[in-house]
């Protein structure tokens, strides 16, 4: 029995990702950016070789979809307040996904908004220049 349950905890996580639950810098700037790369990047749209993700996918059902996309990157923002960013830097990602949510609720040109504008990713360009700054230790090498 401790043999099956040790092989289990040593198993990698599925899709090859692990996510931390810690509250130190480092496992917050991976969940972080493990959100980002859901919402803005999970698949490649064949031809055009552009990434694309969940926020632009979420985004093509009308209102209720920019909602949760909404509500799913307002979770980027609750983990950089935990951090302790500026009240102005929460600002910034709070208007970020406002800018979001209300132009990709406009039809059809709202779905190529959300196609090219990536709050997402502008918010975890501020949460990691905080960090690069305050928390130098989290840095991680991007490949």
């Amino acid at each position: 029995m401790q043999q099956r349950d040790a092989a289990r905890a040593a198993r990698p996580a599925r899709m090859g990702m692990q996510i931390p639950i810690g509250s130190d810098p480092h496992s917050v700037r991976q969940r972080i950016e493990a959100m980002e790369k859901v919402m803005e990047r999970s698949f490649v749209v064949p031809g055009i070789n552009r990434p694309i993700g969940l926020d632009a996918i979420i985004g093509l059902v009308p209102v209720a979809g920019d909602v949760i996309g909404a509500a799913m990157g307002a979770y980027i923002v609750w983990e950089a307040r935990n951090l302790g960013l500026s009240k102005w830097k929460l600002w910034r990602m709070a208007g970020n996904i406002a800018v979001d949510t209300v132009l990709g609720a406009v039809p059809l040109a709202g779905d190529l908004f959300d196609f090219l504008f990536r709050s997402n990713s502008r918010n975890l360009r501020i949460v990691k220049r905080h960090l690069d700054k305050h928390h130098p230790a989290s840095r991680v090498i991007d490949s």
